[in-house]
């Protein structure tokens, strides 16, 4: 089965409008305020829909949070089965203190095919290449480089890392640095990191490190459509977290995930800008009319683009 067509113009829709209801709070230093008003306006589009939907990954579970949680249902019952990854914003302090990057992000598949991730740490790693083997969460970094500056036929000093500047990945940036290779340090916003790998213009050729779990999955969905490789593991640091994980069906805590683990069979992803960044240019308002930018795949099809429009504000 596939997600049909049609739909993506609705889903684009949902992530443009959540996108402009949040670029009101650019630099207002409220961050939570700038969520909200994306997480509001994305459960009102998407129940909108003819759909029957279900949140598999959301901002926590319906206990922490009035927001589009873990388990909630949208749409109006009224067509076929979907399960959603969402991030109403992805870089909430982007947002707040206008830096560049923020998203407005959402990941579709079919019923039962999108891994039900819980809001715990992830181990990560994508590149473009596809093949086994090449990189693996389970090689050192100098290994993983090595297989890949010969797989890409590029010197090790001409391959770019990406990942985020964090304490817990001085060890690993000491390590890159050790072997020459570039490196392009990201404050927050792992979704879009992971994808740098998708194009040659963004000039990165492997992402890595310890991100969102949720994050982790959604970008694995447009990683799939790009037919680039992706893995995760999930690090769960608590008792609390292993139940949590337990209840969502996950016995082995120590798994790796391979990219078809996490998704499988047709999916759709959009990541709309709130403000501008590598992916895609933020929310422009120009009088009673929006321009929006987003990066749409639709693995069946083949989509794989950033579509730019022109909408109403209301």
């Amino acid at each position: 089965m596939a997600i049909d067509k049609k739909f993506i113009d609705q889903f684009i829709k949902v992530t443009s409008k959540a996108a402009l209801s949040s670029s009101y709070l650019v630099g207002k230093k409220d961050k939570i305020a700038a969520d909200k008003a994306a997480v509001d306006s994305m459960r009102l589009e998407l129940n909108k829909m003819d759909i029957k939907g279900r949140i598999v990954i959301g901002e926590g579970e319906l206990d922490e949070a009035p927001m589009l949680y873990i388990g909630e249902e949208v749409g109006n019952k009224k067509g076929p089965e979907l399960d959603f990854a969402v991030d109403p914003l992805e870089g909430t302090n982007f947002v707040a203190n206008n830096l560049p990057g923020a998203l407005a992000v959402i990941a579709v598949a079919e019923k039962n095919n999108l891994f039900n991730a819980p809001e715990t740490y992830m181990e990560k790693i994508s590149t473009k290449a596809k093949e086994k083997n090449v990189v693996d969460l389970d090689y050192s970094v100098k290994k993983n480089i090595f297989n890949l500056s010969e797989y890409l036929n590029k010197k090790p000093e001409n391959l770019t890392a990406c990942i985020l500047d964090r304490p817990r990945h001085n060890k690993i940036i000491n390590e890159l640095s050790d072997l020459n290779v570039n490196i392009k340090l990201i404050t927050d916003g792992d979704v879009c990191g992971a994808l740098l790998v998708t194009d040659e213009k963004y000039n990165v050729d492997i992402f890595l490190g310890t991100g969102g779990g949720p994050e982790g999955v959604i970008a694995a969905t447009a990683l799939d459509a790009f037919d680039c490789s992706f893995q995760g593991r999930f690090l769960f640091k608590t008792d609390e977290d292993k139940k949590r994980a337990n209840k969502m069906g996950i016995k082995d805590f120590s798994k790796k995930y391979e990219l078809n683990e996490i998704i499988s069979g047709d999916s759709i992803f959009c990541a709309t800008g709130i403000t501008s960044g590598d992916l895609v240019s933020g929310i422009e308002i120009k009088g009673n009319q929006f321009i929006s930018e987003t990066l749409v795949t639709h693995k069946s099809s083949g989509l794989k683009k950033v579509i730019k429009l022109d909408q109403n504000i209301l």
